[in-house]
């Protein structure tokens, strides 16, 4: 049985062990509803902006990049598992000004984000992603806190 309510559904993901709940989640909905999942992974260039361009900044870009394309293809490999259509998107900006904009121009129905991404310092200078979604975006939001696994 399918549900016209989701047809394509955006599970963003940093990569990290604490979006995993939100993946599955985000999967499990996506297979209620037959929808189609775009696995977004968004390589963060805004901290780059201010620094010119050099063999360093390359290689960063490349391990952010490596980085996404394996968070992505999770995402596809548990989509997979469940019966679930996935697209796997790398994009590149300010990552919750790039999952707003995605949504937005993608006919998207649903964004599933987990609240617990990046940490530390990371976390502490860029803010929280899921909340700047959740207060910015018009398409609706589905925040999923980190923990076990469903």
């Amino acid at each position: 049985m399918t549900n016209e309510f989701y047809r394509n559904m955006v599970i963003a993901t940093d990569g990290s062990e604490n979006t995993q709940r939100a993946i599955s989640y985000g999967i499990e909905i996506a297979k209620l509803s037959g929808a189609t999942v775009h696995a977004l992974y968004v390589v963060d260039t805004s901290s780059f902006s201010s620094i010119p361009m050099d063999a360093g900044w390359e290689e960063m870009y490349e391990i952010l990049r490596k980085e996404g394309e394996k968070a992505v293809f999770e995402v596809k490999e548990s989509g997979e598992a469940a019966g679930v259509e996935v697209r796997e998107v790398l994009w590149e900006g300010h990552p919750s000004t790039e999952i707003i904009n995605f949504a937005e121009n993608n006919d998207i129905d649903l964004i599933v984000m987990g609240t617990l991404g990046k940490t530390g310092l990371d976390r502490f200078l860029l803010g929280s992603v899921a909340e700047k979604v959740v207060r910015n975006s018009k398409v609706p939001v589905l925040v999923v806190r980190g923990g076990e696994q469903i």
